[in-house]
């Protein structure tokens, strides 16, 4: 039952330790205040740890990077694997340059990391230790497709199991792994590709899910891609002649905020393999 760690997150309200990029900063603290939990921003060195101290959960995003930010990463990342916080990934980018690419393994081999969350291009470019991705978004040949789907599952266990982390690829089909199981999830629209920062808002809200339900992090990390592909789906729906890519984002953030359990339970297509 997913609609379970959605109620949790209402209920707990999680404070969620955000150093995240300044494109999409203000959407992802909008988010989480929209799924029931509670942002702090922060990236600042000498800042981070008092901050990860006072937050239930830390969510590390490598969009627009600065030397500064990456010592506050790790500070930061540290603090919260001293408190057991859950520490989530999200290696944007990670592959279009040198410089990401080695910031998101440094941050894996310093870390203990709960969950990675990025696109496929992303994730076989950590899983490489090198690639090329086209700027922030998935290389097309490398999509998750029902004709590579087996291959795709078998690849996602084999690094989750290699990280001891639980790996989210998220595109057109969704996968989450911690090894063992994997959701095969097909929420979603492709229109959601038009709007910049809905991987972040996911990061974020992950986050605020692995906060809220610490003895089941698969599923809660699974839930949270549920409710953000089956927000794109709402949300489209209520699309109107002349919205754009604008209006869509703010609708998805408001199909976040009024979804409950039972809306979840009913609209989440998803399936474990």
């Amino acid at each position: 039952m997913l609609k379970e760690f959605l109620e949790n997150v209402r209920g707990l309200m999680p404070l969620v330790h955000n150093i995240t990029n300044y494109v999409t900063v203000n959407d992802v603290a909008n988010v989480l205040l929209a799924c029931g939990g509670s942002p702090i921003m922060s990236d600042e060195p000498e800042d981070v740890e008092d901050i990860t101290s006072i937050c239930g959960g830390l969510n590390i995003n490598i969009g627009t990077l600065h030397k500064t930010s990456i010592d506050g990463m790790v500070r930061a990342g540290k603090r919260a694997n001293a408190l057991s916080h859950p520490v989530l990934l999200d290696p944007v980018g990670a592959g279009a340059s040198v410089f990401r690419t080695n910031t998101a393994l440094k941050l894996m081999e310093e870390l203990k990391l709960t969950v990675i969350r990025g696109n496929i291009s992303e994730i076989k470019t950590l899983y490489l230790g090198s690639g090329t991705t086209k700027g922030v978004d998935a290389d097309i040949a490398d999509a998750v497709t029902e004709e590579n789907l087996e291959e795709s599952i078998v690849f996602v266990k084999s690094f989750a199991k290699k990280e001891g982390c639980i790996i989210a690829v998220t595109g057109a089909i969704d996968l989450v792994t911690d090894g063992d199981r994997c959701y095969v999830i097909r929420n979603g629209r492709p229109e959601m590709g038009k709007i910049t920062g809905t991987g972040c808002q996911l990061s974020g809200m992950m986050t605020a899910y692995l906060t809220a339900n610490p003895e089941h992090p698969l599923d809660a990390a699974a839930a949270a891609v549920c409710v953000m592909g089956l927000a794109g789906e709402t949300a489209w729906k209520r699309m109107e002649d002349g919205d754009g890519n604008a209006t869509y984002r703010n609708r998805i953030i408001d199909a976040i905020y009024n979804m409950t359990g039972e809306d979840l339970e009913k609209g989440a297509v998803y399936e474990v393999r």
